[in-house]
C-alpha cells in the first residue's frame, strides 16, 4: 500500500469552453501532482447546463469519475445514461426511485479502494432528502469498504457547506463544495483529518457571470425576464483542488487549490 494517495478534483465544467480549457490544462496538473484519481463536476458540461452521453464519454477520456447536482436532470439524454454509467453520479439524497447512484468505489494504485460520494444541499435549493442524514447512511456503507472517501457537496449556501464539513470531520477524507462556480480561499484541514473547501470554483469563462455570458446575465437581471443563457467564452480559467490522503486511515495530509487563468 502506498504511503499517500492524491485526489485531483475539478470544479464545475461549463460547456464547450470549459471542456476546451480542461483538455489544455489538465495535463499540466497531472504532471505536477501525479494524481491517483481525477474527478470533476459535469452537471453543466453540455451547452452550459446538463450533460449528454456524448459529452460524458468525452470527459471520461480525461477523468475517472463525474459528479453532478441539480442540473443533471436538465437534459433528457442524461436520464438513461445515469443508469448505464456507474462512474456518473447524481446526488445521493435525491429520492431513491431516481436513476443512477450517489457514490462509486474504484481501485487505484497499490490496490487501494477510493470512494466518491455526491450530495446536494437544501438551502435555497430543491427540498430533497436531508444531506446530513443521507451522509450518515452512505458514509457508514462506504467505510465498510474503504476509509478513503471524497465528498462533492453541491450546495448554494456557504453555511450549509461548512456545517457538513464539520459534521463529517474525521469520517471522510474531504468535503469539497461545488455549485456556486466561485472559488473560495478557505481550504484547510479540519481537526479530525478531513480536508475542506467551501467551493472549488469552475472550469470555464472567468469574464462571465458564474460561467454565463455576462451580457445575457445582466439582461436577465435588468428585465426580470427569461433570457437565453450561453457559456461564457472570455478569460477562461481552470479551478481545481488536490488532496493528499493517508490510504491506511483516510485522513487528509494536505489540500491545495489550483487556479490557472488564460488572459
Amino acid at each position: 500500500m502506498p504511503d499517500k494517495l492524491r485526489f485531483l478534483f475539478l470544479g464545475d465544467i461549463i460547456g464547450r469552453p470549459g471542456r476546451q480549457i480542461l483538455r489544455k490544462h489538465l495535463p499540466v496538473l497531472i504532471d505536477k501532482y501525479a494524481p491517483d484519481l481525477i474527478a470533476a463536476n459535469a452537471e453543466n458540461a453540455a451547452g452550459g447546463v446538463g450533460l449528454t452521453e456524448e459529452v460524458g464519454r468525452e470527459l471520461f477520456g480525461l477523468v475517472h469519475v463525474l459528479t453532478s447536482g441539480n442540473h443533471i436532470w436538465d437534459k433528457k439524454e442524461a436520464i438513461p445514461y445515469l443508469d448505464r454509467e456507474p462512474r456518473l453520479l447524481r446526488p445521493a439524497n435525491y429520492p431513491p426511485q431516481n436513476p443512477g447512484k450517489g457514490s462509486y468505489i474504484l481501485e487505484v494504485r497499490g490496490g487501494c479502494k477510493v470512494a466518491v460520494l455526491n450530495l446536494q444541499g437544501r438551502v435555497f435549493m430543491e427540498p430533497i432528502d436531508c444531506p446530513f442524514r443521507t451522509a450518515d447512511a452512505e458514509v457508514e456503507k462506504l467505510r465498510a469498504v474503504t476509509p478513503v472517501i471524497f465528498v462533492d457537496f453541491h450546495a448554494e449556501a456557504t453555511s450549509e457547506k461548512q456545517a457538513l464539513g464539520w459534521y463529517l470531520d474525521g469520517r471522510v477524507s474531504a468535503v469539497l463544495g461545488t455549485h456556486t462556480h466561485v472559488p473560495t480561499a478557505d481550504d484547510r484541514l479540519l481537526p479530525q483529518g478531513t480536508a475542506f473547501l467551501t467551493d472549488v470554483g469552475m472550469v470555464g469563462g472567468r469574464d462571465s457571470v458564474i460561467g454565463v455570458q455576462r451580457e445575457q446575465a445582466v439582461a436577465r437581471f435588468l428585465t426580470a425576464r427569461p433570457q437565453r443563457l450561453e457559456p461564457g467564452k472570455d478569460g477562461l480559467f481552470f479551478c481545481a483542488v488536490c488532496v493528499e490522503v493517508n490510504p491506511k486511515n483516510g485522513k487528509a495530509l494536505s489540500i491545495r487549490r489550483e487556479v490557472i487563468v488564460e488572459e
